[in-house]
This record gives C-alpha cells, sequence and structure tokens, in this order.
C-alpha cells in the first residue's frame, strides 16, 4: 500500500472519485488533501467527509498570505477539525505576498497546528534559510512535513537534524532533477514520504497530463532507485512514516 500524502484533489479537474478508484488499483491506500485557503480547505474537508480513503489539512498558501487576517478566522475553525494545518510555509521566489506576510501567517499557523497538536504541512521555495530558523527557533521540526521537497544534499543534511519529515514528488524523477536526487540521498528512509501534488507536477512519462495519485507509485520507484532499494521496500518504508505522521 502506497501513500499520497499532498493531493489536492479538490483542486483536480477529473472526478476525485475516479481518481481515488484509480490511485487504489493501482496501490494507493489513502491520500492526504490539504487546502491552500479557506474554501479549498473546506472543500477537503467535504471530500473527506464522503471517502474514507482521504484525510485533509486545513491552511492558507504563502502566495494567498497577505489574506490571513479576513480567513484566520474560518482556517482556524476547519483546522480544529482536520488531520493537519497546511498548506503553509514560505515562497520567496513567486513572492505573490509581501515576505512581512508570508512569516506572519507562517508563524500563527505554525502556532496553530502545535496548539492542536497536529501535523504542519510546509511549502518552501527559495526560503530555506528563513524556513530553517523559524522551525530552529520554534522546535517545530518533529511535527513539519516539507512538502515537495527540491533542496540539495547540504540544506536536507541541516533539516534533517531538526527531525522533519521530508516529502518527495513528482521533480524527483524529471531530467533536471539531479540536484533533488542527490538531496534525496541524504533523506533517512524513516523521516521520507511520497507524494504527487495533484494536479500539478506529474512524473514522468506523463509530464503533459494533469497529476493524479496513482502517479505516486513512479514518485516511489524514483526515490527507490535514489536510495538503492526496491520499490517494495520504498514502498513499505514511506507508508510507515505516513501512518506515524498522520496517526
Amino acid at each position: 500500500m502506497w501513500v499520497d500524502t499532498h493531493c489536492h484533489l479538490q483542486l483536480a479537474e477529473a472526478d476525485p472519485g475516479e481518481l481515488m478508484d484509480q490511485a487504489a488499483a493501482a496501490g494507493v491506500g489513502w491520500v492526504v488533501v490539504p487546502g491552500i485557503d479557506a474554501a479549498s480547505s473546506a472543500a477537503a474537508e467535504r471530500l473527506a467527509s464522503s471517502d474514507g480513503r482521504l484525510r485533509w489539512a486545513a491552511g492558507l498558501h504563502p502566495h494567498d498570505a497577505s489574506y490571513w487576517p479576513e480567513q484566520a478566522v474560518r482556517i482556524i475553525e476547519l483546522a480544529t477539525r482536520a488531520d493537519a494545518v497546511g498548506e503553509i510555509g514560505l515562497d520567496f521566489y513567486r513572492s505573490l505576498s509581501p515576505r512581512s506576510d508570508q512569516m506572519e501567517a507562517f508563524r500563527a499557523q505554525l502556532d496553530l497546528a502545535v496548539g492542536l497538536d497536529v501535523p504542519v504541512i510546509v511549502h518552501c521555495r527559495d526560503a530555506f534559510s528563513a524556513l530553517f530558523d523559524v522551525l530552529e527557533e520554534t522546535g517545530a521540526g518533529p511535527r513539519s512535513v516539507l512538502h515537495c521537497w527540491t533542496a540539495g544534499p547540504r540544506w536536507t543534511r541541516r533539516f534533517r537534524d531538526l527531525d522533519v519529515t521530508f516529502s518527495y514528488a513528482g521533480p524527483i524523477a524529471f531530467g533536471n532533477g539531479d540536484t533533488i536526487r542527490r538531496g534525496a540521498a541524504e533523506a533517512p528512509p524513516g523521516q521520507t514520504m511520497v507524494e504527487t501534488d495533484t494536479p500539478l507536477l506529474s512524473p514522468p512519462p506523463h509530464r503533459a497530463e494533469e497529476n493524479r495519485p496513482a502517479n505516486v507509485v513512479l514518485v516511489g520507484r524514483a526515490l527507490a532507485e535514489v536510495w538503492g532499494m526496491t520499490a517494495d521496500e520504498v514502498e513499505h518504508s514511506t507508508t510507515a512514516v505516513a501512518e506515524r505522521v498522520f496517526g
């Protein structure tokens, strides 16, 4: 049984039920559906309430961090019922919200996860130093899932020492993903999961298609090549981590 630990089913064009049936046929047992704002978090809850193969999270993505003051009450209310807080974090690559707003929303939601004693699903792009400082300062590393992790060996080793959980997606299999693969070689199996980030980042040979949770098997196979393990070994390892992280 594989687990897709980051799958935006509520944002996919395809029918969520059909996607989950395809995933089950491919050997995927369950998936985690994170929100990116209040509306998508509520949609994730609705999907999970009707399908026992789904777990869900509520959070505000860093692209929309400037809307935290007006969405905070609703997201906090949703988070009290969710399996995790997320997708939250820092994105200094696109910077669609000012960095100060991103940091404010990130810290508030990180505090929310700590208070609720649930995992937190973290987006990080070109913000490794800032993210490291926050997790080190708050001690939130052990509850943090670093989603779609793309860092190379140096940052992976540093975050590894904070006891975070890494989650790898399609880019580990991309032709230009050598830095990610070298980083993944430093990620301990006991701290590592796999995901699709559906509907984005389809792994080869499906790059031109909308991603789907069944493709998490391809991500797992790519990780197996990096680690020199069998796909079955990676399946068991990553699923065990997912069960521990998400309860």
